[in-house]
């Protein structure tokens, strides 16, 4: 799920007890009307997007029962980076390059990141999502345990609508919210989706050109550096102080070379002195990451290190970067 929604979901997750709304559904579904129409919102948009919904309690079984995070590394990269996804990725890119190329080069970000994080969220398109987001957003805005978040979400899906952007019943995502083929809550579609093809709507559910240029420039804004990679593994020495990796210490590259912590294939470090951090995602025994910058914008789309390590490594894989090198 992309961008600083995902890091603001994560957290609500964690705080407040679930406390069910002791209004009744249609009295809470007509004063959050009128707060939309203050807001600037129309009458037909309203009416067209809210008119028959109603709770769905799918939606708050999968809310209350989200799965608890057991899968070790290298279970989760070979989950979310088998074989399969690489070799569809790379075909992906062989299709699209002439689309990609432009793209990557207005803003920045290098097609293969474009399409691994594509890969990750819904599989290349495959995987969006089958629940009614307005309707879904009106769910969780209505239960009690993360009501003001999620009806945030729900005026920016109303907003989105009343745009033009997408019409209410093509408006299909997540149980949570995240729509189209890169995953955006309506707060991240708001601030950073883009309208490439030039057709005055920004889709990320079926138009290529707007859904690449999207997550590409979801990554510019939070800071990718167009002249970096996101990191690479590396050999630690004997005795490595581990305390470095959980604090997440940062030293230039150079002071991590004379410490003796080397490249995968045992060679050294690259000479660019650049800021780095060591990541150990298994713990200390573990494989090791040294990690830049566009590591920390991988982590402002979605706050897991899992996540980023992933994408990080599809990344090199579908450019058929060996970054043991």
């Amino acid at each position: 799920m992309a961008g600083l929604v995902a890091a603001a979901m994560l957290g609500g997750m964690m705080a407040g007890s679930a406390q069910a709304n002791d209004q009744p559904f249609a009295a809470w579904l007509q004063e959050l009307r009128a707060e939309a129409v203050q807001k600037g919102i129309k009458q037909s948009t309203l009416d067209a997007a809210l008119t028959g919904i109603k709770p769905i309690p799918r939606v708050i079984e999968l809310d209350r029962k989200q799965p608890e995070f057991t899968l070790t590394f290298q279970q989760y990269i070979d989950r979310v980076v088998p074989q399969s996804r690489i070799d569809r990725g790379r075909a992906m890119m062989a299709e699209h390059k002439a689309l990609l190329e432009p793209i990557s080069e207005r803003y920045g970000v290098p097609a293969r990141v474009i399409v691994a994080l594509w890969g990750i969220e819904t599989d290349f398109g495959r995987v969006t999502g089958n629940f009614p987001v307005v309707e879904a957003l009106a769910t969780l805005a209505y239960d009690g345990r993360r009501s003001a978040f999620f009806r945030k979400e729900l005026m920016d899906a109303l907003t989105i609508l009343d745009e033009g952007h997408i019409a209410p019943k093509a408006m299909i995502g997540s149980w949570a919210g995240a729509m189209g083929q890169n995953q955006f809550m309506p707060s991240s579609f708001r601030a950073y989706a883009v309208d490439y093809s030039g057709d005055g709507r920004r889709d990320i559910w079926t138009t290529q050109p707007d859904i690449f240029a999207s997550i590409a420039n979801y990554l510019s804004r939070v800071g990718w550096k167009s002249d970096q990679t996101w990191g690479r593994p590396v050999r630690l020495p004997n005795g490595f102080d581990a305390t470095l990796a959980a604090q997440k210490t940062v030293k230039p590259i150079s002071e991590w070379q004379a410490m003796g912590v080397r490249r995968a294939n045992g060679g050294d470090l690259p000479t660019r002195d650049l800021p780095a951090m060591i990541v150990q995602p298994g713990g200390a025994e573990g494989p090791a990451f040294m990690v830049y910058d566009n590591f920390e914008a991988i982590l402002k789309w979605n706050r897991s290190t899992y996540f980023a390590l992933a994408a990080g490594r599809l990344s090199d894989a579908l450019g058929n970067i060996d970054s043991a090198e």
